[in-house]
């Protein structure tokens, strides 16, 4: 198969939030293009992309990201066979060590043995390894090395070959991530708000002779902005994560689906501020993947919305990349909301979201099938 780059570039527009702090509470920036521009972090947009695959993937296809992988297999040795109970743990801490993941007592007089940071293991990687626990135990055999290995570096799941797994004890079940999620950043400055807020005792104020006052104050610290984000998926890494054509295209097809429905959820309850793209552009490359946020390195000024600048600047950059170095995309597809964005109505296939799944999907299938 001829390399095969999807890339996904999204204009989204949030509202009043706080969608990811920094250890003071305040929203994450970034300064770029000499300005303070509004930032939600990598790590947690793919966070939220993992929450939202449990909307569109079979469990199968889905993994666990946690210290507490004894407890994870341990309770599904217990649960193939109750005989095993008193032994699980015991058995699940061996099988991990001879497969290279060391777990332990991580604090003095601690109870549950924990690994010393997140093991990222498929399903069929957990319920395989528990399966091998009990048929070693019930046949009173030791595992074998070198097969606790392979269970635990075979049957990879989706969301693991998309964002990779690094295990510190043994660098042979390290999995490359087969997508890259850039930092949202806004198109435009931001400055920081505060929100002044109170909250009342229900109780006394039921009573006028009681302190009428607050019983609480306190800020929360917002601002609001119109992000750019953007992803790249390597396909050719993806297949070879998976190990198969039709896990591949699902993978590919529910990254998309993911990227656009997912939002993080810091102060969620506080600003409802869930909102969906207002332009999507996915462009499939065959030669390297290219961030188009050059666009947004003059920020926008404009002062009645910022939208359509936005769209006309990602269009430039698109057409000054392909016009300067050659980098014309294999492939476009075009999503957008309303008049605002009627930059993007000329720039490749204009789809709505179900049109863009299905064509993401097709395409993936076609070149696997090229190979």
């Amino acid at each position: 198969m001829s390399r095969t780059i999807i890339e996904v570039h999204a204009i989204q527009t949030v509202p009043p939030a706080n969608l990811n702090r920094d250890d003071t509470g305040s929203p994450k920036s970034a300064v770029f293009g000499g300005q303070r521009r509004a930032r939600v972090s990598s790590q947690s947009w793919k966070r939220a992309i993992r929450l939202d695959f449990r909307d569109t993937l079979d469990a199968a296809d889905l993994g666990w990201r946690t210290k507490q992988v004894v407890d994870l297999v341990a309770g599904r040795v217990t649960a193939a066979d109750a005989a095993l109970a008193d032994r699980a743990r015991d058995l699940t801490v061996a099988a991990f060590s001879d497969g290279g993941v060391k777990v332990k007592l991580q604090k003095p007089g601690a109870k549950i043995e924990e690994a010393g940071y997140l093991v990222f293991l498929s399903h069929n990687q957990v319920e395989n390894l528990a399966a091998a626990i009990v048929t070693a135990a019930q046949n009173g055999e030791k595992l074998d090395k070198k097969a606790v290995k392979s269970l635990l570096a075979d049957r990879h799941s989706i969301d693991v070959a998309l964002f990779g797994r690094m295990i510190a004890d043994d660098s042979s079940l390290n999995v490359d991530a087969a997508c890259q999620v850039a930092h949202a950043i806004g198109v435009h400055p931001v400055e920081t708000e505060y929100d002044y807020f109170t909250a009342v005792d229900d109780e006394k104020d039921r009573d006028p002779e009681e302190d009428a006052g607050a019983a609480m104050i306190g800020t929360v610290e917002f601002n609001s902005s119109t992000l750019y984000r953007y992803a790249n998926l390597d396909v050719n890494l993806l297949r070879e994560n998976l190990g198969d054509d039709a896990a591949t295209a699902r993978a590919a097809e529910a990254f998309v689906c993911s990227f656009i429905n997912s939002m993080p959820s810091g102060k969620m309850n506080t600003f409802a501020n869930r909102t969906l793209p207002d332009a999507v552009l996915v462009t499939v490359r065959d030669s390297q993947a290219i961030n188009l946020v050059g666009a947004f390195e003059q920020p926008i000024q404009e002062s009645n919305g910022r939208i359509e600048k936005a769209c006309e600047a990602l269009v430039k950059q698109l057409d000054a990349v392909a016009e300067t170095y050659g980098e014309e995309p294999v492939r476009t597809w075009t999503l957008r909301l309303g008049e605002r964005t009627k930059a993007l109505a000329e720039t490749g296939e204009q789809v709505n979201r179900d049109g863009l799944l299905a064509g993401v999907a097709a395409l993936v299938t076609e070149r696997l099938g090229s190979a």
